[in-house]
């Protein structure tokens, strides 16, 4: 065995645990047919939502109260009510007891108003102040359990939050943790089948032929979706492969060519009669170099496939009228975007222009009945990763407080997620995909 395979092993054994290497717990995952947690839930706090989320979640999770000695599978806060200050004991008062008869792969979910939005000076102080709290007691979890804030909006209803609290009230959201995500007062339709959520809906998934693309093509199918599979003509066999896998259908083209908007809607309409649904914008490449050693082609790559393509692609469509009503625009982002990355300038400008591009047309979308959000991923575990000489990769995994990389399928869930006319109200989000990322916000 080659001395990297050795060094791994030792790493990720009995021994590295002992030597104080953090072991990351196996994360529960979804699975179609199975409950989407293996154990109950309990729901408290004080808030306007409280009363409606027994209702809401009662079908499809085990409720149990707040007082019984059993361990439960996650936690639900409603904290909407808490208007001042002083009245943030309250967090402490319900919690502290629950902590630690939590599941191994658990959830907290902390819901409060969305700070922004309230006139009340104490009640925006107080909203804020979730933030802080969700993202340290993430810090806090164990054995692969992990804690969100969900921001709604004052005036909307448990129902805009329903396909939110279904994605973090499960396996789907296994490597999420410590995110905030905003909802807005926006009606969200519920699907017929809560397991194929995107029934009838038409999807693109740029560089699809292998790694995260293939698997959100996978996903998007697996939901439901009709999917067009897009990568370069040279990945010509791996995007058959991908198409033929989710009996969806392949469709060659560089994404930097002028007329690759033009080609997407025809290939929609002559295959599939009918506009896109769904765009997911995950081809990518890199071209690491110090910024003082990097070439103008290095550049040039990076910018034009990972940004300048997403950006003059959804807006040729968008201005076409080739994008359905209720569209979802979902953009793949970076750590990287968020936080830096030494020897990525380039992909770290372009990931954060995705970010940039979500913020800058979420409006657009949301008026035309859409969303736009974009997902961030962190360390996961693809052939990229896998080529990485083993102290960096050891050490990347490691880097968030799952203690782990994780998968395309998490990358993929989350792009599911926001690809649902069941979550039109989240609109204008970046969710890191990370484990809770030791750096960065």
């Amino acid at each position: 065995m080659a001395k990297q395979g050795i060094l791994e092993q030792l790493i990720n054994s009995p021994v590295g645990a002992k030597l104080g290497v953090p072991q990351g717990e196996p994360l529960r995952r979804y699975a179609p047919g199975e409950p989407l947690l293996d154990g109950p839930v309990v729901i408290g706090g004080r808030g306007r939502l409280l009363a409606e989320l027994p209702a809401l979640l009662q079908g499809d999770y085990q409720l149990v109260d707040a007082a019984a000695e059993s361990k439960r599978s996650a936690i639900v806060v409603d904290l909407t009510g808490l208007t001042a200050p002083e009245e943030l004991h309250e967090i402490y008062d319900f919690l502290n007891p629950q902590m630690k008869k939590l599941l191994p792969s658990g959830r907290i979910v902390v819901i409060g108003h969305t700070p922004e939005l309230l006139d009340d000076a104490d009640a925006r102080i107080v909203a804020r102040s979730l933030e802080g709290f969700s993202r340290s007691v993430a810090k806090e979890l164990r054995r692969g359990a992990t804690a969100q804030l969900v921001y709604v909006a004052p005036d909307a209803t448990l129902a805009s939050a329903e396909s939110t609290l279904r994605f973090l009230l499960s396996g789907k959201s296994a490597f999420v943790d410590g995110q905030v995500i905003r909802v807005s007062a926006i009606d969200a339709p519920t699907p017929e089948n809560w397991e194929k959520p995107l029934q009838g809906r038409l999807a693109v998934v740029t560089g699809a032929a292998r790694g995260i693309g293939a698997t959100i093509a996978e996903v998007l199918a697996r939901d439901g979706a009709d999917v067009i599979c897009v990568d370069i003509p040279a990945a010509g066999e791996g995007l058959a492969n991908t198409a033929n896998k989710v009996k969806g259908t392949a469709l060659p083209l560089d994404v930097t060519a002028a007329d690759a908007a033009d080609r997407l809607a025809q290939h929609a309409n002559e295959r599939h009669g009918r506009k896109i649904d769904i765009i997911v914008h995950n081809a990518g490449v890199t071209r690491d170099k110090l910024l003082a050693n990097m070439n103008d082609g290095q550049w040039n790559m990076v910018q034009n496939i990972n940004l300048v393509a997403p950006v003059r692609i959804t807006e040729k469509l968008l201005a076409a009228g080739e994008l359905a009503e209720g569209a979802s625009v979902i953009g793949v982002s970076s750590m990287a975007g968020i936080s830096g990355n030494r020897g990525q300038t380039n992909y770290a400008t372009t990931k954060a222009g995705v970010i940039g591009l979500v913020d800058a047309l979420a409006g657009e979308l949301a008026a035309r009945g859409g969303n736009i959000n974009a997902v961030a991923p962190g360390f996961i575990e693809t052939d990229m990763t896998a080529a990485m000489p083993t102290g960096p990769r050891e050490i990347g995994r490691r880097l968030n407080s799952l203690s782990q990389g994780g998968k395309p399928v998490d990358v993929a869930e989350t792009v599911a997620y926001f690809a649902a006319t069941s979550s039109k109200a989240v609109n204008g989000n970046v969710v890191r995909v990370c484990g809770q990322n030791l750096l960065g916000a």
